[in-house]
């Protein structure tokens, strides 16, 4: 355990990710227990107020994004100071994406429907960085031989090639799994080949003279969204708490 330690976090210089990303995911897990606790009306939490203004906790996250941030580049990737501005980044990062949403909608969404994407947000960034921190490096860089890496051309085809399928995925209208290409460039290859969802910008482009295909990406998309909506659902109502009944914030107010 010593030596895979030694070998696969301190020499790559991997432990301020490591810090980063247990702080992110600590940050994250416990502001949604207090935030829960606080819509029960358990416990000894409240909402903090400057007055009558609702002081949401993206603004400390900011803060301490700020400030982690600019100390990780003040730093040289070693040491105390390295390492407290990893765990203040994470704690940072966690806080300001726990309310993603909120910063999306420019509206208190925390708990509707739309609230749903700071979740997603959180879990996707925590794989992304799972995955760096596993060795996968953007592009599939990590994928070329020493010979291939001494190569530019090769190394310029190759980070080319990757973000093209990425961009590709991305028109798609699948954007997980072009953010998830970038990382590891099989899953945006086959983000590339597969049919685009019918409401993709893609799909309007090249499949408006096409109603075959378009009638596929459609008949696709139905059944992809029928089989795994409500376990994405349910995962995200484990996770983050179950929205508030009724429209959004923004139907109402208009």
């Amino acid at each position: 355990m010593g030596q895979w330690w030694e070998r696969n976090i301190i020499e790559p210089g991997k432990l301020p990710l490591l810090l980063a990303l247990t702080a992110f995911v600590l940050t994250f897990v416990v502001t949604r227990v207090i935030t829960r606790m606080i819509r029960a009306g358990k416990g000894p939490f409240g909402n903090i107020r400057a007055g009558s203004v609702h002081v949401h906790h993206v603004v400390p996250g900011v803060i301490l994004t700020v400030v982690g941030g600019f100390g990780a580049v003040a730093g040289d990737g070693r040491g105390f100071g390295s390492g407290l501005s990893a765990v203040l980044f994470g704690i940072g990062a966690g806080l300001v994406l726990d309310e993603f949403a909120l910063i999306l909608h420019l509206d208190d969404v925390y708990w509707t429907e739309a609230g749903r994407k700071s979740v997603e947000m959180v879990v996707l960034t925590a794989a992304l960085v799972g995955l760096l921190l596993a060795g996968f490096v953007p592009f599939g860089v990590n994928d070329l031989s020493e010979e291939e890496l001494q190569n530019r051309a090769g190394v310029a085809g190759s980070v080319g090639a990757n973000f093209l399928c990425s961009l590709i995925a991305l028109g798609k209208g699948k954007a997980r799994i072009a953010v998830f290409g970038v990382i590891v460039p099989v899953v945006a290859l086959v983000g590339a080949l597969r049919l685009a969802r019918p409401d993709s910008p893609w799909a309007r482009r090249f499949y408006r003279r096409r109603p075959r295909a378009r009638a596929r990406a459609v008949l696709r998309a139905y059944h992809h969204d029928r089989r795994w909506s409500g376990p994405r659902r349910a995962v995200q109502d484990w996770i983050g708490g179950k929205p508030d009944p009724g429209p959004p914030r923004s139907l109402e107010r208009g």
